[in-house]
This record gives structure tokens, sequence and C-alpha cells, in this order.
């Protein structure tokens, strides 16, 4: 594997950073996971426009333009001949002390990671997700900002933790006044009758890529779609829940701490999306080669 540092591409033994650098120390630092499909960088843009906003939101400037940051994405990928995979574009503070002050990094570091990706396994997109409430909350929006991408992640890593723990692979997290919020990588969607529902960025929600993909595809489609808070009540009597994602895609869920959603099965409107977004997601974005 080839990895991209600050402009360089390097074999993956020779992609380091300093210790120093306020990434590593304090988790400070905005990235955005990409997926590539049949050659293409999927939307790009989308991403790339987020990553900017995240940076802006934490005071911390890019180096480089978001045209330059397209190119190093592509470039690569191509290295590495990441036709169908992952991206993860990182951006840290840089490197600094030991104190929090972030004026003593002088300059952002770029790295770029393009490799195969883990994603469920198969059966789950047929079957379905069991998933479990855990205790963890979402970050309020008055601390870290769920709609800043960081790469402090340790909340959304408790709670899968506790999802592990409970012996299911996804777990649906609350915000501090006991909605929903989303999943610990994903959004959550509800199906009722010809309506979508998802919990707006108010509701400590990442205003997700997919999902903003899946509103769009479903609306087209006649599917009446809005922002709602949403109780664990609503995800229970829905016909279908399913969740959104780079990785993840579009991936029903079954079961929701032990109450069975709709038939127990991913119902036709998750596989209908599932399948319009892979195409749209596929066609939209910029070529690698």
């Amino acid at each position: 594997m080839k990895v991209y540092i600050n402009g360089k591409i390097v074999p993956e033994k020779k992609a380091v950073i300093s210790v120093f650098d306020h990434g590593l120390l304090y988790g400070d630092g905005v990235f955005e996971g990409i997926r590539t499909y049949d050659g293409i960088v999927s939307l790009l843009e989308e991403h790339i426009d987020r990553l900017f906003r995240s940076a802006q939101a934490i005071a911390m400037e890019i180096p480089i333009s978001k045209a330059a940051m397209a190119k190093a994405v592509a470039k690569t990928c191509l290295a590495n001949n990441t036709m169908n995979g992952y991206v993860r574009l990182v951006v840290t503070r840089g490197v600094g002390g030991l104190g929090l002050n972030p004026y003593l990094c002088k300059k952002p570091q770029i790295i770029i990671i393009a490799a195969s990706i883990q994603l469920y396994p198969k059966e789950l997109y047929t079957n379905g997700l069991e998933i479990v409430t855990v205790p963890t909350i979402r970050n309020n929006s008055e601390s870290v900002n769920p709609s800043i991408k960081s790469l402090n992640y340790l909340n959304n890593i408790l709670g899968k933790i506790e999802a592990i723990n409970a012996g299911v692979p996804e777990a649906l997290m609350l915000n501090g006044q006991g909605y929903v919020a989303e999943a610990t990588g994903d959004n959550v969607f509800a199906v009722t009758g010809n309506r979508l529902t998802t919990p707006p960025a108010y509701e400590c929600t990442l205003v997700g890529i997919t999902r903003n993909s899946v509103m769009k595809l479903a609306a087209e489609q006649g599917f009446e779609v809005q922002e709602s808070r949403m109780t664990r009540y609503d995800l229970y009597n829905a016909d279908e829940v399913f969740l959104t994602g780079t990785a993840a895609e579009v991936i029903g869920v079954v079961k929701i701490d032990r109450r069975k959603i709709g038939s127990g099965k991913p119902g036709p409107v998750t596989l209908e999306l599932a399948r319009c977004f892979r195409k749209y997601a596929g066609s939209r974005g910029v070529a690698i080669g």
C-alpha cells in the first residue's frame, strides 16, 4: 500500500507522523470516508465540501484548495489501484507541543489512505441487522457538534463497544433529551407508509452524504421525506427501519431492543433504495484514471 502524506505518495512503512501531532495527541483534526466504485471516487465533491466545513468549524485552515484535494485523492487511488474500495481522507492540526494551544501547530497535515473496505457481512444485507439502544448518548451540539466529522470519535467508539458487548454489530444512540440521534457510524431512517423520516441535524445527527443522497432518491420516487424528531417508539412501530452510511451504503434493521421491525426482514423500500443508491453513487464522482 502507498499513502499520501503532505503532497508525497510514500510506501506504507514510511507513512509516519510526529508523536507531537495534535491529531494523535488530542484527536484534533477532521476526516472523510469515501467510496470508490469501478474507478469512480463517489460523491467526491460533496465529501470534500464537508471536510472543509468541518475544518472551518474547528478554526483550521486546510493548506490546499478543494480542487487540489480532489486531485490528491484520485492520485492516491490510482497509486493503489483502488478501483472498488474505500478512501480515508484525514487532515490533522499538525505538529505542536504537549499543550492544548492549537495555534502553536504551524501547518495541518494531509493524509490519504486508499484501500479495501470491511463491510457488514453479505448475509446481513439479506437478513438485516439487529441493533440495541446504548446508554452512551450522542455528543451535545454545544459540545463537539456532530456536524463536525472530527478525529475525536471516542463517543461513537463507546457506543460501538456497548453494542458488541450486547452481542449485536451496531448501536442506536440517543441525544441528551432522549430523542433518536443516529447509529455509531450511520444515519437512521424509518419508513411508515409512503413517508421516510430521519432525525434533523439539531438532534445531534451528522448530516451524512449517503443520508442526503437517499433522501433525494426517495423524493424522486414519490416518497414524502421529512426530517423530524423521532423517539424509539417511532422506530419500534415503523414498517421498515434502515441505516445509511458511506461504508454501509443502505442496510435494513430488522430488530431493535429485541422488538421485531415490520416483517422481520429488510423491506421493499429499503431494498429498492439500496439498489438505487448504489447505482447513483457509482455514477457520480471523479474518475480515478
